[in-house]
C-alpha cells in the first residue's frame, strides 16, 4: 500500500496529497513552443504519433497569456476536483526550446499565484543544456520542480522507427547533467511501438537502474493528422489490447523501485481524436483493471526490484 491508499503502486497524485497535505493539480499550460522535430531543425515531420496540439490536452486556448491560464486552470480545477494547491505544468511540444532568457520570464510567469507549488517542464532530451538547466534548478528551493523527458523507449531502432530525433544516449547524458542540478525527473515512455515483452520490461530495468523520480505510461495510439493514423488506415500497424496492456503495465511496475512515482497509467481520452484502440478512452476503466491485476497476482509496485 502506497501513501496511505489501495493502491499498489506509488500514484504520483497521492505521493502529492502526502507531500502537501490537500490534493494538488497540475494546470496544463501552453507557452507556445515548438520543437526540433517538427521544425525542421533535426528532421521532418515530428514524432510519427505527435498531432498538431503536441500532446497537449488543451484545457484553454492557448492564445491566453500564462497568468490568464493559470488563473482560468486554478478556477476551473477547484471548482471540478476540489483541488486547493497546484503545479504549473508546460505541456505542449518541446518547453526548453527558446532562448534561457524568454524562458526565466515564461516559468516566472506561470508562479504568478501563492497556490502554485510547484513547477513541471515536459521536452525533450536534446533540448537542454547548462544554462536551462541552472535556470530551472533554481526555482528547486521554492517549487516542487520536476523536467519531464519524453524518452519513449531505450532502444535505439525503436527511436528511429518512431522518429525520435535522438538516440538513448542523448538521453542518459541529459539525465545525468539534470541530477546534477538536483531537479525531479520524470520520464515517458511508450508501450506498444513494436517491441517485445522482453525489450519493454528493458526499459523498465534500466529505469530502475537509473533511479528515476518518476514514470508516465503512454499507450501507443492513433490521432486523427498524425503519420501513425496514415499507417493504421493503410493496415500497416495495430495495437495493444487492453488487456495486454493492463499485463504490460504490472509486469513493468513490478521491477520498478517502490520509492519511483507513477505519473500516468492511463489516456484521458483524446475523444475528439482518437481513431485507436478505442478502449483508450475509456481512463477508469483501465485503471481498474490494473488493480484488479495487481490484486490478483498478489503483487504490487517493486516486487521484482534487485
Amino acid at each position: 500500500m502506497f501513501n496511505g491508499t489501495d493502491k499498489r503502486y506509488n500514484q504520483y497524485s497521492a505521493h502529492l496529497k502526502n507531500k502537501f497535505g490537500c490534493k494538488v493539480y497540475k494546470i496544463t499550460l501552453d507557452a507556445g513552443f515548438s520543437c526540433p522535430n517538427r521544425d525542421g531543425s533535426i528532421s521532418t515531420g515530428g514524432c510519427i504519433f505527435c498531432d498538431d496540439g503536441g500532446s497537449f490536452s488543451q484545457a484553454h486556448s492557448n492564445k491566453l497569456s500564462i497568468e490568464e491560464q493559470v488563473k482560468t486552470g486554478i478556477e476551473t480545477l477547484s471548482s471540478r476536483f476540489k483541488a486547493e494547491k497546484f503545479m504549473s505544468y508546460f505541456q505542449a511540444f518541446s518547453n526548453t526550446y527558446k532562448p534561457v532568457n524568454e524562458l526565466e520570464k515564461i516559468y516566472k510567469a506561470s508562479l504568478c499565484d501563492d497556490k502554485i507549488v510547484g513547477l513541471s517542464i515536459g521536452t525533450r532530451p536534446d533540448c537542454v543544456d547548462e544554462d536551462k538547466l541552472r535556470l530551472i534548478s533554481s526555482f528547486k528551493d521554492d517549487y516542487y520542480t520536476w523536467i519531464e523527458y519524453g524518452l519513449q523507449s531505450i532502444h535505439d531502432k525503436t527511436l528511429k522507427k518512431i522518429n525520435r530525433g535522438h538516440d538513448y544516449d542523448c538521453f542518459l547524458k541529459a539525465y545525468e547533467k539534470t541530477k546534477e542540478y538536483g531537479i525531479n525527473v520524470c520520464v515517458h515512455v511508450i508501450f506498444g511501438l513494436w517491441e517485445t515483452h522482453d525489450e519493454i520490461m528493458q526499459t523498465a530495468e534500466e529505469l530502475a537502474r537509473l533511479k528515476v523520480d518518476g514514470v508516465k505510461i503512454h499507450m501507443l495510439c492513433a490521432l486523427e493528422n498524425t503519420r501513425l493514423a496514415d499507417m493504421y488506415y493503410n493496415g500497416e500497424i495495430d495495437f495493444m489490447s487492453e488487456d495486454e496492456y493492463v499485463s504490460t503495465v504490472c509486469d513493468f511496475l513490478e521491477i520498478l523501485p517502490p520509492q519511483m512515482t507513477i505519473h500516468r497509467l492511463a489516456g484521458n481520452g483524446f475523444s475528439k481524436t482518437l481513431i485507436a484502440p478505442k478502449w483508450l478512452g475509456a481512463k477508469f476503466d483501465c485503471l481498474n483493471k490494473i488493480d484488479r491485476e495487481f490484486l490478483r497476482r498478489g503483487s504490487y509496485q517493486g516486487k521484482k526490484d534487485k
